[in-house]
């Protein structure tokens, strides 16, 4: 539970928007264990966690002003943080599709051993995660934020749209289209893999 955690209150809110630097540093570490979450799971390749978090901090810091405790201050903070590595994703740009050429010979194992349906070896959630990454990058930036969301989060859809602003419509068809893309990756991935070498 989150009861542990301390609580954001007004008057810490109050005494940051007055420039108090002792509240402003212990509102960062009250909201840190929300923030970096988020930057890990949906961290572009090329950026560093740190410097994403505080790009996060400093626009929170910004459009504090703008709060209106309509909702927990964390979850407003966790939006912020959301659509903040959407659009780092979103300005990359270089989805593309795997070469076979880019697995190394345990990546390439561990497919042969899920394609022959026996049980991963040592360092296989490793591989897992690794392969995931790889096929991940070449979803568009909102695919790839909802399959991070409901997938390896494990949020439900009404989650996801609190998070995004969005319809739980354009979540599911964004969710069914991000999988069948991925499903078609692997397949073609899979497919190149067990092509004859010349």
């Amino acid at each position: 539970m989150d009861d542990a955690r301390p609580q954001i209150t007004r008057d810490i809110l109050e005494a940051v928007k007055r420039g108090d630097e002792p509240a402003s540093r212990r509102l960062i570490d009250m909201l840190y264990p929300v923030v970096l979450p988020i930057v890990r799971n949906h961290l572009p390749r090329t950026e560093a966690e740190e410097d994403l978090c505080q790009e996060i901090f400093l626009k929170v810091f910004g459009r504090i002003g703008q709060f209106r405790w309509h909702q927990p201050f964390p979850h407003w903070v966790s939006r912020i943080a959301l659509n903040t590595c959407y659009d780092r994703l979103r300005r990359q740009k270089n989805r593309r599709v795997i070469p076979a050429a880019e697995l190394d010979l345990d990546e390439s194992a561990f497919l042969d051993r899920v394609a022959e349906g026996r049980p991963p070896a040592e360092g296989g959630p490793g591989l897992a995660r690794e392969l995931l990454e790889k096929l991940l990058d070449g979803l568009k930036p909102r695919e790839r934020m909802v399959i991070h969301l409901l997938d390896l989060e494990e949020k439900s859809v009404a989650e996801v749209c609190e998070l995004t602003g969005w319809g739980g419509s354009r979540v599911r068809v964004t969710a069914m289209r991000a999988r069948r893309k991925l499903s078609e990756s692997l397949a073609r991935l899979e497919g190149r893999r067990g092509s004859p070498k010349s």
